[in-house]
């Protein structure tokens, strides 16, 4: 018997048991992260889904979110964390600045191959009243690996409605040139693990494959995980167009950004 192993499994059935009310009882926040241009304006935010347990407080996401994956809300969250992220968009119409803002949502691997994954994002989108233009779906490589021409399809159905589309955590997975031409997709992130050993001549090595892969294929590029003037000027002299990280503001309550 090992107290510790029987403490760290009642946490775990704890956490499960309160993770499936999250939801109901409004524990349940998106903080936004500002991606900004070559002049460092603002051009848009990541929703980024966070957890506010009652007793707990902030829940780290890489602890939930497996949990979460575990028992099957992540549908559940997908969805309500584009709803919350259309009504942003919303909220923003009038405003002759912010109407231009985009705002991003990760989907899962599970929502994308979900039937009903396209009929999803247009009822949120007719609900809220937001414009499609303005709501940024973000993609992982590895989720194109499986039914990509299904994959293809969803993605066309949407692009054609005015939703748009990003390749996340860029660089990370195997990337085929025959299917990157193929996909509906805009924006390009490159992976923060390249940009954080700025410095090193094998990441910018990388970096600059990627800058002139999505200007071939004429699509703009977003470098995560900037934490530095350094690092920034740095992308910034590779050709970089914009930005997302620590440096220009941490992720927070839409309201801690006017």
């Amino acid at each position: 018997f090992d107290p510790m192993l029987q403490k760290e499994m009642a946490t775990r059935i704890s956490l499960l048991r309160d993770l499936r009310l999250a939801i109901q009882e409004n524990q349940l926040q998106l903080y936004y992260q500002p991606i900004v241009d070559r002049e460092l304006r603002v051009t848009g935010y990541e929703a980024l889904l966070r957890w506010k347990h009652p007793v707990l407080g902030m829940v780290k996401p890489d602890i939930f979110i497996p949990l979460a994956e575990h028992i099957n809300l992540i549908p559940s969250f997908g969805i309500w964390v584009m709803r919350m992220a259309c009504m942003q968009i919303k909220n923003w119409e009038n405003d002759p600045v912010r109407s231009q803002w985009t705002v991003s949502v990760n989907v899962s691997a599970r929502q994308l191959h979900d039937v009903d994954f396209v009929t999803c994002v247009e009822t949120v989108l007719a609900e809220t009243g937001a414009n499609p233009q303005c709501l940024r779906l973000e993609l992982t490589e590895s989720m194109l690996h499986e039914n990509l021409n299904l994959v293809i399809e969803k993605m066309q159905a949407l692009r054609q409605k005015g939703v748009r589309f990003a390749l996340d955590d860029f660089g990370t997975g195997y990337s085929s040139l025959s299917y990157l031409r193929q996909l509906p997709v805009e924006q390009l992130k490159i992976d923060r693990s390249f940009v954080h050993d700025i410095e090193n001549k094998d990441d910018v090595a990388i970096i600059k494959m990627i800058l002139a892969l999505a200007a071939s294929m004429d699509v703009e590029v977003v470098a995560e995980g900037v934490e530095n003037d350094e690092q920034r000027r740095t992308l910034h002299g590779h050709g970089c167009q914009m930005f997302q990280g620590y440096f220009f503001g941490k992720p927070a309550p839409i309201e801690v950004y006017g």
